[in-house]
Parts: C-alpha cells; structure tokens; sequence
C-alpha cells in the first residue's frame, strides 16, 4: 500500500481541524515521501475536469455539472423543506463546484453527558426554507428551537479535488493514523469509522467537516436529501419539517423524488473536478513552507496523499496535495459541542488547506475574516502549533503567511 506522506514537505493549520507542533528539523525526515510510480497532476484552471480526463469522463463531468446548477421544483421533489433549490447556489466561488460564504446551522443538546440531535424536533441540521403553501399546509424553513443548547455554523466547502480524495485507498488513512501515533502521539489523529450505504460496511470517512461520509457516492444522495429535501433510493425518507411528521401528509411528491440518476450525475462531476492549483512558489514561499513544518501544521495537514488503482487513468497513482491527513483531531475550545458520524463533540477532520486563496472567510463557522486570525483560534491538539506561530520572528510569520496565501 502506498501513502505518500509528505507530511513534511508542505502543510499548515487553518480551517477547522488539527494541527500539531513542536516538531523539529530532524522531525521533518521522519516520514518517507512513497510516490514511487505515481505522477503528479497538471494544473488547470478552477471548475475544469481533471487533467487527462477522457471524452468520456468529461462528458460525464458536464452532465454532472449541468445536474448540478440546475434548480430544482417541488414538482421534481424540491422540499417540503430545504437550504437551497440547486447545489451550484451554495457551491459557486471561484467556480461551480467552489465553496462560499454560505453557513449553515447544526444544532442539538447534551442529556445526561452525551451529544442529542434532537431529531424530534428537526435536528441535527436546519433547513432554511420551506415550499409555502401546499394543500393545508405552509411549509417554512426551521428554527433552531429552544431546546437546542447547542448551535454552531457550518460554513460552506469547495468540491475541487474530492474525486482524488476519494480514490485513496481506505488502508492509507489508518497508515497515517498510526504514523502520527508513533512520530507524535499527542497530536495523532483517529480514522472516522463511519457506515458505508452502498457497500454495507464500516469505511473511514473523509468528507463532511465531521469526516462523516466515506464516499462521493453517499455524500452526493445525502446532499440531495438534506440540502434539497430530494429523496432517493438509499436516502428514501422525506426530512419531517421541524420533525413533525405529519406535515409530510401534503407533500407535493410523496414518492420517491429521484431514481439515483441525480445523485450519481451530482458524483461524476465532483470525481472529475479538477483540484485547485497553487500559485507560482517564490523565494518567500519556499521559505514559508519549510516554516509551516517546522512550526508543527503539518502533523495533521500532510502534504502529498497518492491515490490508489483507480478504473480511471485521470485518478490512478496521482500523487496530490490536499494539506490534510483527513483524520479527526481533538481541537479543544475550537470544538462546537455537536457529534457526528464518528466524531465527538470536540473533534474536527483535518481541514484541507489547498484552494485557500479563494477563500474569504475561515473555520468551520466563517468566524474568521483572515489566515493569521483562524491560527490563533486553534486549540486541542493544535495548541503547540499555535504557539509555536505566536513565537515566530515576523520575516518568518510572513513568510508562512504568504505560503498559505499561495495554497
């Protein structure tokens, strides 16, 4: 099995996961960079399909890209309730299929110490909207009740690259788990074991901030259920609006809203979607990166990942540079309360830091307007990381600066 870890070669510490510190120059040599036979990627513009993509892969990635701008109608399933009416509305900067300032609501409250969804009442995810009047009913978008103590944003992530992420072998991130465990265990990472639908088995989950989805397959159908309200076969249940289950009784289309063709269109196009290319490394930006490894980020946002044998030559043995581990890391104070899949409530994936120059806001909730200001609210496991970039001399600081400007 191949895990290419240059979990020392480029990495830091920014969206909403872990990130260790305290690593030393001779710490830096401690994970052997395996790409042998794989190859790297071509840069591309954002929103392209992968470079080497065939006819039809790409013509796979523009059905799918139509699919997803689309809007959506109640009359095709839209609701009763929803966040939005097409995935491109959310999942648009700089491209389709890039993130947003968008941020949407989770919710819950702990009884008797452990995590509640309360899904009784809507949770754990608000839908914002709702279809209006149908037959007796008004459908309106939810509220966070007053039960739900616990309230934290979720800020809205790009889709590019993903199709390489998800053709990592799942032993890869098990690999790396043990890897962080014995080189610097307080900062080690655990594999999100979460239930793969398709394959009816237990996989190590890599998307969501909560690392709660394991495929590109599941996370397409559980989007179409849970920000459309679009049923399909392996999510057939309608959300009940507010969790109240007989609103349901005038739903538009009480059967089930979509046969699969839309989930898997949703899916060739965030496989083929190229991943973001960083910009032109300078002196400065060199500099930054070896700075980003010795202050400790990239114990939990590794460079260099190389996917596995894939059926596509597009996705087979590429080596690729997410900045992130994909792992679950305890951030401390930066945790928001709410468990999912397999994460407790203080514990975040590994945010992946490629594409960051398109951002504008940072962390799980858009709390933070800058890099600088995303570091210093790090905490948990990336608390040494965090000091470690409050000691540094300012040439230094800026040059990590500009590093991570240039992911």
């Amino acid at each position: 099995m191949r895990i290419a870890m240059i979990i020392r070669l480029m990495p830091l510490t920014l969206a909403a996961a872990g990130c260790g510190g305290g690593s030393s120059p001779a710490d830096a040599a401690a994970a052997p960079p395996d790409v042998a036979g794989a190859t790297e990627l071509a840069a591309t513009a954002a929103g392209n399909p992968l470079p080497g993509s065939t006819a039809d892969e790409v013509a796979r990635f523009q059905a799918g890209k139509a699919e997803f701008e689309a809007a959506e109608t109640p009359a095709e399933g839209l609701g009763p309730v929803f966040n939005d009416n097409s995935c491109a509305a959310c999942h648009s900067v700089p491209a389709t299929g890039g993130g947003s300032t968008r941020v949407e609501t989770r919710f819950g409250a702990i009884a008797g110490g452990v995590f509640d969804p309360l899904a009784s009442l809507g949770g754990s995810l608000i839908q914002e909207h709702g279809i209006g009047i149908a037959g007796d009913c008004n459908y309106v978008g939810e509220l966070v009740p007053a039960q739900g103590t616990l309230r934290s944003g979720r800020r809205t992530t790009p889709l590019f690259g993903l199709g390489l992420v998800d053709a990592v072998p799942d032993g890869a991130f098990g690999a790396l788990a043990a890897f962080e465990r014995r080189f610097f265990p307080g900062e080690a990472g655990r594999v999100a074991l979460v239930h793969d639908i398709a394959q009816n088995r237990d996989r190590p989950g890599r998307f969501g901030w909560k690392g709660q989805v394991p495929s590109l397959h599941q996370f397409a159908g559980d989007a179409y259920l849970n920000e459309m309200g679009i049923t399909s076969p392996e999510f057939p249940d309608e959300n009940c609006p507010q969790g109240d289950c007989s609103l349901l009784r005038c739903n538009p289309l009480p059967t089930l809203n979509d046969d699969g063709s839309g989930p898997a269109a949703f899916q060739d196009f965030m496989t083929f979607l190229a991943a973001p290319t960083p910009g032109t490394v300078t002196t400065a930006i060199a500099h930054g990166r070896q700075v980003f490894n010795v202050v400790g980020c990239n114990h939990c946002h590794a460079g260099t990942l190389v996917t596995g044998n894939s059926p596509s030559a597009a996705l087979r043995q590429k080596a690729f540079h997410p900045y992130s581990d994909f792992l679950l890391h305890d951030m401390g104070s930066l945790g928001d309360g709410i468990a999912l899949g397999a994460a407790h409530g203080r514990e975040f994936r590994t945010a992946p830091l490629w594409g960051l120059h398109n951002l504008s806001t940072f962390l799980h909730d858009g709390r933070a307007s800058s890099i600088p200001e995303a570091i210093q609210a790090h905490d948990g496991q990336a608390r040494r990381a965090r000091e470690a970039f409050r000691a540094l001399r300012p040439g230094d600081r800026s040059d990590l600066l500009q590093f991570l400007g240039s992911l």
